[in-house]
């Protein structure tokens, strides 16, 4: 299984655009699932902003398949769309219980053997040491590291998330906690639980003995295990770098990148382009070392793109003459100028209980557009 763990992630736009042209719809749609499986790895550029579903998706129909050998694929960038519009509806809400209190909850921490990879599950352990090193998770392993947290660890699932968002590269806050709370049965009409074999199966180990060796009726009364009754909480804080001294012509436009929109073909070429990280962000949703400097790396796609580390207010204080644009994202609500559409796959907008019903109106846009090119 080690092997399967080495994921690496170029920061060159050339070769992100090379990764978008490898994809392989037919074959992710059949071992997804799999550790090993023909996964993107697009995610991290998605998170950033560097490239869109929409892209992606206008990708997957330059290939001229039937579109049954891209449903599963497009499914799974929608869905990245639709925590998106989740988060513009709900805001805040979104950082606690959204539908439903989660249930058996025993405290607000995080078992201490996630954290420190010692929970004897050789597929868990594995994948939280590699994750430390290349701020990558499969979303298997993702979803089996939430379901022994919050529904046999009895964690509640907000630091828990918080603790994965500020490992992941491509930590996209809606898509993470509303993911967890849809397996802590927060955003969901039932909890998400695997055992060892549906670990196995997934990740090719062979292992038996372990607290989650069980055959699935034994989760409807799952008394937490000793290994998991540590837990503990820890610190999660930002180090942001130090900004540039900023040389902005008032003259021009100033296009405002931020730790979700690092597009490089987005501003004009003659524009002031400012990286902006905000301390106020970070204190909020706080990231780790890796994730930052990968997203600096990221800018530097970025022609002429300088960087500055404080509030919006002080910008706009210094530069009160200055139009500044910004793409919508609902970390931006604060901003003041031009805000621009973020490039989403679909026209379906708004809140929607569950991504199925999001997913029949997209489908039903997809087949709508298709009897319009039939014309």
């Amino acid at each position: 299984m080690e092997e399967h763990l080495n994921y690496n992630f170029p920061t060159s736009y050339a070769e992100i655009l090379k990764r978008v042209a490898s994809v392989q719809p037919r074959k992710y749609a059949r071992d997804r699932n799999f550790i090993d499986g023909a996964v993107t790895q697009l995610s991290p550029y998605i998170s950033r902003g560097v490239i869109s579903t929409k892209m992606v998706y206008n990708h997957l129909k330059s290939l001229n398949l039937e579109f049954s050998n891209i449903e599963k694929l497009t499914q799974e960038l929608a869905w990245r769309d639709y925590w998106q519009q989740v988060w513009i509806d709900k805001g805040n809400d979104i950082d606690k219980d959204l539908r439903h209190q989660q249930p058996d909850v025993d405290n607000q921490e995080i078992a201490t053997v996630i954290v420190e990879a010692t929970t004897n599950i050789e597929a868990i352990d594995l994948a939280i040491n590699a994750f430390y090193k290349t701020g990558y998770l499969h979303n298997h392993l993702r979803m089996y590291i939430s379901a022994i947290c919050c529904n046999m660890a009895k964690n509640h699932w907000h630091l828990p998330a918080q603790w994965m968002y500020y490992h992941l590269l491509d930590g996209d806050w809606a898509s993470n906690a509303l993911s967890w709370q849809w397996v802590a049965g927060s955003n969901s009409n039932k909890k998400y639980v695997a055992n060892q074999e549906n670990i196995n199966k997934y990740c090719h180990t062979d292992e038996k003995g372990t607290f989650i060796d069980v055959p699935y009726e034994s989760f409807q009364d799952f008394k937490t295990p000793s290994v998991l009754k540590e837990t503990s909480k820890p610190s999660l804080k930002t180090t942001l770098p130090k900004g540039d001294v900023l040389d902005i012509s008032e003259g021009k436009p100033t296009y405002l990148f931020t730790y979700y929109n690092l597009d490089p073909k987005w501003a004009p070429d003659d524009a002031n382009k400012v990286f902006i990280l905000e301390p106020s962000h970070f204190d909020k949703y706080p990231v780790g070392k890796k994730p930052l400097d990968f997203a600096i790396e990221l800018s530097q796609n970025i022609k002429g793109l300088q960087i500055f580390v404080g509030e919006f207010s002080m910008l706009k204080d210094q530069y009160p003459k200055t139009l500044f644009h910004y793409k919508e994202h609902p970390t931006n609500n604060h901003f003041d100028g031009e805000e621009h559409p973020r490039d989403w796959m679909f026209d379906v907008k708004g809140y929607y209980k569950s991504f199925f019903s999001f997913w029949k109106k997209c489908k039903k846009e997809i087949k709508l557009k298709e009897k319009e090119d039939t014309l």
